[in-house]
């Protein structure tokens, strides 16, 4: 745990980023670093942004995290993707599940980013308050897309790149050597849960992430493959990209970005629907062997 904590961190904290903002500063015309801090007055840093998040996920999440896989741990990656069986049918009931849960959690979101603290744990409210708003406001930025093109490139950056090495880190490794250490799945799966929520450092999103990386936690287990976790994690981020720009194009009224809670009648009955879908799929591969393919 130890050895991938430190592969994370030189990969995705300090030679990813590092090598992200030194691509991006050969086309960006200005101080990068110092515009990254003040993106609002910096309309053409939007680029710059992506090639840097892009880069340091793909070198930090990807392939570093595959290095060790194969370089320390001796294990091919082909054995996260073992054959499935009617995978187009699960990946559909995947991205119901999807839907349904964003709207079961919904209130949870609301009192999440509403959560007030008490007096004497006030400066970290401040702290916490401030990097929410940082992040949202890198986020807003980010997804300020003129084109179709532009949304393109954001679900590659946004939504496929972090599904890819977000699952193979914290589902693909922690959760695996959670659970060879312990022994206990459910322990495992939910301590996973909780490193990935704290690793985003976004607290007023913190209870919402560890239910979301639980999920895909339990995914993986019930299937055996990455490829179902990784496709909720795309659909999960890829539905919030495109309902942003439909609605910052006024092409529809939904918008994801506010955080009100869904009417209580329509959380009663996608939470129904949540734990009925994840009995279904729990239920087909208890049914159907690990590792069988049609």
């Amino acid at each position: 745990l130890l050895l991938i904590l430190l592969n994370v961190f030189l990969g995705f904290v300090l030679v990813g980023p590092m090598l992200g903002l030194g691509i991006a500063s050969l086309f960006y015309d200005g101080n990068l670093l110092n515009d990254i801090q003040n993106p609002n007055d910096n309309p053409g840093i939007v680029l710059a942004l992506l090639t840097t998040q892009s880069i340091a996920t793909l070198v930090g999440l990807i392939i570093f995290p595959a290095i060790h896989i194969v370089s320390i741990e001796h294990k091919p990656i082909s054995r996260f993707f073992p054959p499935q069986r009617k995978t187009l049918f699960v990946l559909f009931l995947v991205m119901a599940v999807g839907l349904t849960f964003m709207i079961a959690i919904s209130p949870l979101v609301e009192w999440n980013m509403n959560l007030k603290f008490p007096e004497f744990l006030k400066e970290f409210e401040t702290w916490a308050r401030n990097a929410e708003d940082k992040t949202a406001q890198l986020t807003k930025i980010m997804t300020d897309f003129g084109s179709v093109g532009d949304l393109m490139i954001g679900l590659i950056v946004i939504a496929l790149l972090p599904a890819i090495g977000e699952e193979l880190v914290f589902r693909g490794m922690f959760q695996n050597e959670f659970f060879r250490g312990t022994g206990n799945i459910h322990l495992a799966i939910w301590a996973s849960a909780l490193i990935f929520s704290a690793i985003h450092f976004q607290f007023y999103g913190f209870i919402p992430r560890v239910l979301l990386g639980a999920l895909f936690g339990y995914l993986y287990y019930w299937s055996g493959t990455l490829l179902v976790p990784m496709f909720a994690h795309f659909f999960n981020n890829a539905f919030g990209v495109v309902m942003i720009y439909l609605h910052r194009h006024e092409i529809t009224d939904l918008n994801v970005e506010d955080n009100t809670a869904a009417p209580v009648q329509y959380v009663i009955l996608n939470l129904v629907l949540t734990v009925g879908l994840l009995y279904y799929l729990w239920k087909h591969y208890q049914d159907v062997p690990k590792g069988t393919s049609d």
